[in-house]
């Protein structure tokens, strides 16, 4: 076991370089420039070339594309530091660190609503074929990939308040403060994103479950006079859920797309709202530093996934060649 981690964590670091280096170069070479964003939102300044040559030094902006690389990746590894923001000259470290609980948070929760939906009931919809219950569970799973989550997210904001006069809580308060009132900022968004989560994980644990129902050893845990529950929960779901978990590692990049929507919707001042304020101005060390921790932790949420694969199939082990 140890000897794997440590193998894929030196697997690592050559795939972070690389990402970070597409992740540099791809934000650099996007139409749009900083300079003319500072430019036009400063009234003292006139779009003169000395002026923009100025700026384009004191951001360092100046400097071949590679060298520039080099002093972000250095500054990175060597002090933890990713830059300040062009916009606020702000450190990007802080303002991350200060918005991910928020993201965290909201995608947290939309993965656990996703899989407490969806598991019973592709368990149920497996176990039920071609009943009622399964057609309107796949239904339902259909539903959930077809609309999208901004269109969903708007109608859950405005159809209520033009109804009812009310809308889902937005205003975020600190959970020191009041843990019921922080949860329930998260609720609606989290049941929107995780909605298409649910949709998905519901159609794979009916596919896994009806195959693994039919394998020879559940036939023959029936044959031994196992109690039905025994041999669903036991064997059939046990083996079902290793392509599922597999999902789980795939859903954090789409999470956290989501989260960019979702975050502006309903106000919530996270990671994913930052990212979007950085792409509408073009603020390069923002985007990078953001895209960079989400290289980071999908990475490492897939190694937790491999690692739990041990646990669900007793056939997986983790030994050294």
């Amino acid at each position: 076991m140890q000897s794997y981690v440590w193998r894929r964590l030196l697997a690592v670091i050559p795939t972070l370089v690389f990402a970070s280096m597409i992740v540099f170069l791809v934000i650099r070479i996007i139409p749009g420039d900083a300079v003319d964003l500072i430019i036009k939102n400063s009234p003292f300044m006139e779009n003169t070339e000395e002026v923009r040559k100025q700026i384009e030094a004191d951001l360092g902006l100046d400097k071949p594309i590679h060298i520039q690389y080099v002093q972000w990746i250095s500054n990175i590894v060597f002090r933890g530091d990713l830059g300040k923001s062009l916009m606020r000259e702000t450190s990007v470290s802080n303002e991350i660190v200060s918005r991910l609980p928020v993201t965290f948070w909201l995608g947290s929760l939309a993965i656990l609503f996703a899989l407490v939906i969806a598991v019973p009931i592709g368990v149920y919809s497996a176990l039920y074929q071609d009943t009622l219950g399964d057609h309107i569970g796949r239904s339902f799973a259909i539903l959930g990939l077809a609309i999208p989550s901004f269109w969903l997210g708007t109608i859950v904001v405005i159809l209520p308040a033009i109804l009812w006069g009310w809308s889902p809580p937005t205003r975020l308060i600190p959970f020191s403060q009041n843990p019921f009132s922080f949860i329930a900022v998260f609720i609606s968004p989290a049941l929107i994103l995780g909605a298409s989560l649910a949709a998905v994980t519901m159609r794979m644990t009916r596919t896994m479950m009806l195959e693994v129902l039919r394998q020879d050893y559940i036939r023959t845990a029936r044959a031994k006079g196992l109690r039905e529950k025994l041999v669903v929960t036991r064997h059939a779901l046990r083996n079902a859920l290793i392509p599922v978990v597999t999902l789980v590692g795939l859903f954090v990049p789409f999470v956290i797309g989501g989260t960019v929507v979702l975050e502006r919707i309903f106000d919530l001042p996270g990671v994913g709202q930052l990212l979007l304020l950085g792409v509408m101005d073009r603020d390069y060390p923002v985007i990078t530093g953001i895209f960079l921790m989400i290289g980071i932790f999908v990475i490492f949420t897939n190694l937790i996934v491999d690692l739990s694969y041990g646990l669900l199939d007793p056939k997986v082990r983790y030994q050294k060649n």
